[in-house]
């Protein structure tokens, strides 16, 4: 992985150099693991911003909190790491202005995830400098995995299928929401850990399944992004599991939804599901190379109005390191699909205070159509008790 950071960095440094581009700063822990290979515990939220500052003729410079040092400078290829601590004179914005230097013309940004402080200082100390999205300029090169890339997302797909079953195996008529989570989170990790060597890089890398995915049970399923809560499930209650937040390995992330019956499902209940099963694999159905985003998204909005339904949802989008990529399967999105792209494809439809349909999977582009990056069965899922 480390090597292949490498090498998507000097990529994009040619890339800056054909679009004029000399300096990008990037603050998006996305972004910092794409192109140096890692990813810090301390995001920004606690006040300690982590950077990588890229020239297109020059080594980058990985800018990180003192206390993370030690272990930045393991698992990056980046030679340059330069530290910056809470108290004294040697702030992050002042390690940040000696990288910059003093004048520069112009700075590329993530303009859409850069934070707040970042934004304020740059301001603040470059009045002068005129600020511009890198943003698209990276997003095109992340659209096409790499081999290594897609193997990683295969790998975090068989992740999810073990946190799907111990999900479905956690059902049953009394047992409880926050149950499910439970085993849901502990079958994540057993499956990670499986998956990785406590030496090299892979040392650094947590198998730890530690995010409470999406679960909501009974009308609840309308809601759509419900926590797991202490309520206990009843005969013909739908349950809901979207591990959108959850289904990741070594910083990539999937989308991965099923809904699940408990004992038997209603008559409206199964209508539901079945219409959102069959608008996702219509969705899927059109994906192949030469399509346009809107038309896979167009091809799922047939099936809804086919069966009385609505949706604001979008049909899918993009994933890679970040849960959001571009392009997205949505009506506007033109972008046309090529192979080693990676979308999370959705079918959704909520009847409001009584019920819903769900299903996610995660595909491949290939040269022909796509493939399933998880895989679990797509039908009516009833438990047993």
């Amino acid at each position: 992985m480390i090597e292949e950071a490498g090498e998507r960095t000097r990529v994009f440094q040619r890339r800056m150099k054909d679009r004029g581009v000399a300096l990008a700063v990037f603050t998006d822990e996305s972004s910092i693991a794409y192109l140096a290979g890692f990813w810090g515990y301390l995001g920004v939220e606690f006040g300690r911003p982590t950077l990588l500052v890229v020239r297109a003729d020059e080594a980058p410079v990985v800018i990180t909190p003192l206390m993370e040092g030690e272990m930045v400078g393991a698992m990056t290829w980046v030679e340059d790491v330069r530290v910056w601590e809470d108290a004294g004179r040697r702030g992050w914005g002042r390690v940040l202005a000696e990288v910059l230097g003093d004048a520069p013309a112009e700075i590329w940004l993530e303009k859409r995830r850069v934070p707040a402080i970042v934004r304020d200082f740059l301001g603040d100390r470059y009045p002068g400098a005129r600020l511009n999205d890198i943003g698209p300029v990276l997003g095109e090169q992340r659209m096409i995995k790499s081999p290594l890339e897609i193997e990683v997302m295969r790998q975090a797909g068989r992740i999810a299928g073990a946190m799907m079953r111990a999900a479905h195996g956690s059902l049953a008529e009394g047992a409880r929401e926050y149950e499910s989570a439970l085993a849901v989170i502990e079958a994540g990790t057993r499956a990670a850990a499986g998956l990785l060597a406590d030496e090299g890089w892979e040392r650094f890398v947590s198998p730890m399944i530690h995010d409470l995915q999406i679960l909501q049970s009974g009308a609840d399923t309308s809601m759509v992004h419900r926590r797991a809560s202490v309520r206990a499930y009843r005969r013909g209650d739908p349950v809901y599991f979207c591990f959108c937040n959850m289904a990741q390995f070594k910083h990539y992330r999937l989308g991965f939804d099923r809904m699940f019956h408990i004992g038997e499902v209603s008559g409206e209940a199964a209508r539901v599901q079945t219409a959102a099963i069959d608008a996702q694999q219509a969705a899927i159905a059109a994906i192949r190379p030469g399509v346009a985003a809107e038309a896979v998204a167009a091809a799922a909005d047939e099936v809804y109005g086919a069966r009385g339904y609505t949706t604001g949802y979008r049909t899918g989008r993009s994933i890679g390191v970040a849960c959001l990529e571009a392009p997205e399967l949505k009506a506007g999105d033109r972008t046309v699909l090529r192979p080693g792209m990676t979308f999370a494809v959705d079918g959704g439809i909520s009847v409001d205070g009584v019920t819903a349909g769900r299903i996610g999977d995660s595909v491949v582009v290939t040269e022909t159509g796509c493939d399933y990056l998880t895989h679990y069965p797509r039908g009516l899922l009833v438990t047993d008790a």
